[in-house]
């Protein structure tokens, strides 16, 4: 849970940074190859390239692909339609792709986990539930499209550590993750970017580099192994506590009007859905094992 718990207090500030200096006025395709580029530079001193399976490298490369290039391609996007509050509260849906991708995975269904979820869903959900700009529709599926691919990377690296035999520290093969969203994120460019958009002020490019070397380049690494540390369940819940973080962050930052009552209601419904999974989910699933 240190792994999850220290990389949620670090992407707190990663949404209103978008929000605030990125959207809108800088190419957010740029921003993605931008992002994920500096991630990339981050781990390629570490990378193996030696002994490693090509099947393995493959596998990480499209786990890459998923959860950090196609994942920010949707998730830039939906600041273009939606506030910083809004982008954060249709995240609540990622834990239920989480546990669902999960239990697909490993071909079986467990509702105790389902449970705890669910709890989490409901305690996001109350944080900030009120009315929604005309891009509602289009903001809420590109917000599930980064969901969706955030999910499906994290539980299939969970999943292939978990499977695969890997002789090497995990350090020295995840640069294959952060190559494989790169190749994405070329090609997001190329197609879609704007060059004429590109930062203009010290500001932006500020930005940028501390999202790509510190937000991506070293929280992602550290996401992905607390995932292979935890249950699906736990990993589930620890998505939806960037709600309330990244709310606190805008709040006493930015000074966005926020309900603090609905927040630490939420907050504390949060906290209790990791309470269940601790002391009641794991133990129900072990004896269903």
């Amino acid at each position: 849970m240190f792994y999850l718990s220290a990389v949620t207090v670090l992407w707190a500030f990663s949404f209103s940074l978008i929000g605030v200096y990125l959207a809108g006025q800088v190419d957010a395709w740029f921003s993605v190859l931008m992002r994920v580029a500096l991630a990339s530079v981050v781990f390629l001193p570490f990378l193996k390239f030696k002994g490693v399976e090509k099947s393995l490298i493959a596998k990480l490369m499209v786990v890459g692909g998923f959860q950090l290039g196609l994942m920010y391609c949707f998730y830039y996007q939906s600041f273009l339609l939606l506030s910083v509050p809004e982008v954060l509260l249709f995240t609540v849906f990622t834990p239920i792709y989480v546990t669902l991708i999960y239990d697909l995975l490993k071909g079986r269904f467990s509702p105790w986990y389902l449970v705890t979820a669910a709890i989490a869903v409901a305690g996001a959900a109350f944080i900030k539930f009120a009315g929604v700009n005309e891009h509602f529709l289009l903001g809420f599926m590109v917000v599930q499209g980064a969901n969706l691919c955030f999910a499906i990377g994290q539980v299939g690296y969970k999943y292939l550590m978990e499977k695969q035999q890997v002789a090497l520290p995990q350090h020295t093969v995840f640069g294959y993750f952060y190559l494989g969203a790169l190749a994405v994120a070329l090609i997001a460019f190329a197609l879609m970017g704007n060059s004429e958009k590109l930062p203009s002020t010290a500001t932006q490019w500020g930005v940028l580099t501390y999202l790509g070397l510190i937000a991506s380049g070293l929280g992602y690494f550290a996401w992905n192994k607390g995932a292979t540390m935890v249950n699906a369940g736990a990993l589930a819940v620890m998505n939806n506590a960037l709600v309330p973080a990244g709310l606190i962050v805008n709040i006493v930052i930015w000074n966005r009007d926020v309900d603090l009552m609905r927040l630490s209601i939420g907050g504390a419904i949060i906290v209790l859905s990791l309470w269940v999974n601790e002391t009641w989910v794991k133990k129900r699933v072990a004896n269903a094992a």
